[in-house]
């Protein structure tokens, strides 16, 4: 990574503002998934033990600018006092006297949590006077969060005009695995996609093309691929307009873009639905590919066999549904027996990922969905470029 971290930097004695992603899932009141609170724990150590006093920001779920109970960030602190195993002081407010005056009292070695960012609409809009109150808390600006590093936020962008502005240790080891990937592969490199729209990552696959051995496609998105190709989908999930881009790409690609030859289709839209496994055509009228089919498991499996980079951004079928998730399975299977860098994206994938218990055979899984998406476009992150160069 071109840019400075907390390893740069003397933070001894001075007061530290770490944009931090704790956008967790929540239930019942309490932190229901810590894995984005604990991604952050190796740089809220290096802080705490290099003598700095840490003020933690983040955001929480969609308020839309409005206090909302359920949105506060108080089961997230209790989280994360047991992780730390000391206590967060967690404050009600992000700006205004008392979050001041909480700052002020922060010792070298303690943490304070401030209230979910987008509680204010400022946040959201990059306003100006409410990032320089954020940056007045502190003397330096850490910024670990790369899940929102996509986004020209107030406590993103808007902060480090401010301050010295510095990555943490997660934003360093996601860019550089994601920049590993994309700037300087081993082939060969297969990158899998999936999902269930085109249009959602149209850029990915074109700034993909360029630098991939095969690009594998499934996922709803593949529907599209196939009806492009004049193949009967039935019910399908179909983006008519993206129809002619499809073609485009199908042209473009040649033989690296691997489609499906064989796909599980259902009679409903249902977990419970009929299904059965058919070739790619003869997908009956009225029924819907729902995943792929075991003999595009194999085929996709031969090209993952021969490969030494590999990212894989969306499942390969309606993954929440047990009987129509055998395809990711097999796939997240397939990628935790090869000798490859393996970089998961974010969201639905790393999710899928973790169910079938392999997340710990892959080499890396982001942290960030829509920020992964973006990078993998080739898109500069707003959070990434407000850092400074090294």
């Amino acid at each position: 990574m071109d840019k400075k971290t907390v390893e740069d930097i003397d933070v001894k004695g001075k007061r530290v503002l770490v944009r931090v992603d704790f956008n967790v899932p929540l239930a019942r009141g309490e932190v229901a998934d810590d894995t984005r609170i604990r991604a952050a724990l190796p740089t809220i150590r290096y802080l705490l033990n290099q003598g700095a006093a840490v003020i933690l920001i983040s955001h929480l779920g969609r308020p839309k600018g409005e206090v909302r109970e359920d949105l506060r960030m108080d089961p997230v602190a209790r989280r994360l006092s047991e992780l730390l195993g000391q206590e967060v002081v967690k404050v009600d407010d992000s700006t205004g006297p008392e979050v001041k005056a909480a700052a002020a009292r922060l010792n070298s070695g303690q943490v304070l949590l401030l209230e979910n960012l987008r509680f204010h609409k400022e946040e959201r809009e990059n306003d100006p006077a409410f990032a320089a109150e954020l940056a007045a808390l502190a003397k330096i600006y850490v910024n670990d969060a790369f899940g929102a590093a996509h986004r020209a936020h107030a406590s993103v962008s808007g902060v480090p005009a401010y301050l010295p502005a510095v990555g943490g240790f997660l934003m360093e080891k996601e860019l550089n695995f994601l920049g590993a990937a994309l700037e300087r592969p081993e082939h060969p490199f297969v990158a899998i996609l999936g999902g269930a729209k085109i249009s959602d990552k149209i850029g990915v696959v074109e700034n993909l093309l360029s630098k991939v051995d095969a690009l594998l496609i499934g996922g709803g998105m593949a529907n599209t691929f196939l009806k492009a190709q004049g193949y009967e989908v039935g019910e399908s999930l179909v983006e008519e307009e993206s129809l002619p881009l499809a073609r485009e790409i199908v042209a473009k690609a040649g033989k690296r873009l691997v489609l499906p030859n064989d796909v599980v289709v259902a009679d409903a839209f249902q977990a419970q639905a009929r299904a059965k496994t058919v070739s790619v055509d003869e997908v009956p009228p009225g029924w819907r590919i729902l995943d792929i089919g075991p003999q595009t498991v194999r085929l996709f499996g031969e090209r993952l066999a021969l490969a030494k980079t590999v990212v894989w951004n969306g499942p390969m079928g309606v993954f929440e549904f047990p009987r129509f998730a055998q395809g990711t399975v097999a796939i997240a299977q397939k990628l935790a027996q090869i000798e490859a860098l393996t970089i998961i994206g974010g969201g639905d994938t790393a999710a899928a990922v973790r169910q079938t218990g392999l997340a710990d055979k892959m080499s890396h899984i982001s942290t960030g969905g829509g920020a992964c998406l973006e990078f993998l476009k080739g898109k500069t992150l707003p959070g990434v470029a407000a850092l400074e160069d090294k």
